[in-house]
């Protein structure tokens, strides 16, 4: 994998971000592959199979008025030359008509495919490291390392 390949990867996780806080649910779709498996959570309406059944699932998105989701710790696994295994770090926001906010900090872990010279979105399964705000969604909770047994956490760090 080159490193155009890791750039054009990245702009397609970016171009995400951008399409979905403009709402352009086209534009979304056409960066993913046509038979891509998108799943945000155990409720069905949270999930997709195909290009067009994630543009009709994503409507409901405009439930907010506004939207701003941050990429970042892109990091890129290469399978074979056309492709890979991608996890980063998202950060969104959300504000309600009613001016109420929610964010949610999570982690999408995608396969992408490099389809016709173009890579593309194949598959997308979210976790969640927390939420604040009026976020309701159930997203399943993202990976993490119970303490190793006996610890106890140290005096006055969060008092």
């Amino acid at each position: 994998m080159t490193d155009a390949d890791r750039r054009e990867i990245e702009d397609v996780l970016v171009d995400y971000c951008r399409m979905l806080d403009r709402m352009d649910l086209e534009g979304l779709s056409r960066l993913f592959t046509a038979d891509c498996e998108v799943i945000f959570g155990p409720d069905p309406r949270l999930c997709a199979s195909g290009r067009d059944d994630l543009r009709r699932s994503m409507e409901r998105m405009w439930r907010w008025q506004r939207t701003a989701h941050h990429l970042s710790n892109v990091r890129v696994w290469p399978e074979g030359a056309d492709t890979a295994r991608v996890e980063s770090c998202v950060h969104a926001w959300h504000e309600a008509p009613n001016g109420t906010t929610a964010e949610v900090f999570g982690i999408y872990c995608d396969r992408l495919v490099r389809a016709h010279g173009n890579w593309r979105i194949a598959r997308r399964e979210m976790a969640m490291n927390g939420s604040q705000g009026a976020f309701r969604v159930q997203i399943p909770q993202a990976e993490r390392a119970a303490p190793p047994q006996g610890w106890l956490p140290p005096e006055g760090l969060d008092g």
